[in-house]
């Protein structure tokens, strides 16, 4: 078998590894499709996670396959049973520092709950739809974090898969009102796809004059113009983007941040005082995994959109490569024998 592995950084490599052995607690699952993570090329790019000396890091955190060989001390696991693995609920944090990643044949699940670490999923569900439960997941908590309803006009800056999740959930709850803001072509053509109302290009347009025309003008305490826009959601992380969007932001609007930023961010307090805007983040998914897993047979096509690249396994070097890129959104590695 092979495992994707952080050797340095910069370096990963596609190694040689033993089968894994099912302990009492155990299960082992073979992967049939596992998604690229943007969290795995910032693993890649800074050297791995909790990497000893002379060690790696295994990556790879999206998966769902078909269950292998079950430990003698677990129940309600089955072999042959499809599951989506929960990596936030593994006791080594799957491809996330610990000793197991999913960009693996078979991948080995300690300390298995059944019904949290792992959760099945219908015959009928693609694995590869499956597999993008855990970034659905993700979208799917910030979305909640909003506390977006029918009527609110939201704005979703950055179409990568964590935005597109965000627009098809917000779409999907009722809230017509979308608009999406991405610098690819590509990505904006998904979200428009998914239900947004409109798509906005910032670097070739004007992004307070577009929202400004699409959700209307309005002024602060101070008589200062600002935009209608209810919701902000941040899936891209831009410099200034926290900035603009409090200069930009009316009385009560909301903004939910999703993006992982690497340097400290300039606020604004004076623009932050006067619109009394709530300003919340979001991270992982601390109980939004079943509530995807339960709604992907009936939104399957719409998620299988948001893959704009599949790769075979032998090719994961490859895929990693194209997932770096800006015009790509979900990359997902396929097995095999991998069967719908």
């Amino acid at each position: 078998m092979r495992s994707l592995n952080i050797h340095g950084a910069g370096d990963v490599r596609l190694d040689p590894k033993p089968p894994p052995q099912v302990g009492d607690n155990d299960v082992v699952v073979n992967v049939k499709a596992c998604g690229i993570c943007g969290s795995d090329l910032t693993y890649i790019k800074h050297g791995g996670i909790n990497r000893a000396e002379g060690g790696v890091t295994p990556i790879g955190h999206e998966a769902a396959g078909e269950v292998a060989a079950v430990g003698r001390s677990v129940q309600g696991v089955q072999v042959g049973q499809r599951v989506v693995i929960n990596p936030m609920q593994t006791s080594t944090f799957i491809g996330s520092g610990g000793p197991e990643g999913a960009f693996t044949e078979a991948v080995l699940v300690g300390d298995v709950q059944p019904g949290v670490t792992l959760l099945p999923i219908p015959d009928d569900l693609p694995y590869e739809v499956a597999a993008l439960a855990e970034p659905l997941a993700v979208a799917l908590h910030g979305v909640n974090r909003t506390q977006a309803r029918p009527g609110d006009k939201v704005a979703v800056f950055g179409c990568g898969p964590i935005g597109l999740g965000m627009v098809l959930w917000l779409v999907d709850r009722g809230v017509t009102d979308v608009v999406a803001l991405d610098l690819a072509p590509e990505r904006l053509e998904c979200a428009k796809a998914l239900g947004a109302r409109a798509v906005v290009n910032p670097g070739k347009e004007d992004v307070r004059a577009r929202l400004a025309e699409l959700h209307g003008a309005t002024h602060n305490l101070l008589g200062a113009p600002v935009v209608g826009t209810d919701v902000f959601m941040d899936a891209a992380g831009a410099p200034n983007l926290i900035s603009d969007i409090i200069g930009m932001g009316k009385q009560h609007a909301r903004l939910v941040v999703t993006a992982v930023y690497m340097k400290p961010q300039a606020l604004d307090m004076n623009a932050f005082l006067l619109n009394e805007m709530s300003i919340t983040t979001a991270v992982g998914y601390p109980t939004e995994m079943p509530d995807v897993v339960a709604a992907l047979p009936r939104v399957k096509d719409k998620a299988a959109s948001i893959i704009s690249h599949r790769y075979r396994f032998d090719d994961v070097l490859e895929a990693f490569a194209v997932a770096g890129r800006p015009q790509s959104a979900k990359v997902m590695i396929q097995f095999e024998d991998a069967t719908p």
